[in-house]
């Protein structure tokens, strides 16, 4: 009985000490997620000071570019999203509403509390006159420059 035992502890061992490629890929996938850690000023408690709009027109409205208002680590994460999107307004100035869709999308992220990937947050944002909502894809781990998304304006 012994000797089983033994052997199924050096199995363990063996398994869980021998996996070189998932420390490779963790790795390959945190390199290509550059350090992004933006600090963010307010315009007051409620929202971010953005100055500038988007000239890519993915910026925000996909997975791969989505806005990254970072917080997480600081327990902002949720407070700093409401912060960006209060910050918009409609294509003529118009007040934007909006709602938490709810998390999708993996994406790498050094900034990521368990293994290498986080979860960004979609919102759907309308305002008044327009004729669907938008989807706006928002990563509260890690953050850069904000911008505004094509067809947005500032408040």
């Amino acid at each position: 009985m012994k000797k089983i035992g033994l052997l199924l502890l050096i199995l363990t061992f063996i398994t869980a000490c021998g996996s070189k490629k998932s420390a490779t890929t963790k790795t390959a996938s945190i390199k290509k997620a550059k350090n992004k850690n933006y600090k963010h000023k307010l315009k007051d408690a409620y929202t971010f000071l953005i100055t500038e709009i988007a000239t890519d027109k993915t910026y925000g409205y996909t997975p791969e570019n989505a806005v990254e208002v970072g917080g997480a680590s600081d327990r902002e994460g949720p407070a700093n999203e409401r912060r960006y999107l209060n910050a918009l307004s409609g294509p003529n100035g118009e007040e934007v509403s909006y709602f938490r869709a709810g998390s999708c999308c993996a994406v790498p992220s050094e900034n990521a509390m368990f293994g290498d990937h986080v979860l960004l947050d979609n919102y759907r944002v309308t305002w008044e006159g327009s004729k669907d909502t938008v989807s706006i894809y928002i990563n509260m781990y890690d953050s850069s420059k904000l911008k505004a998304p094509v067809g947005f304006k500032l408040r």
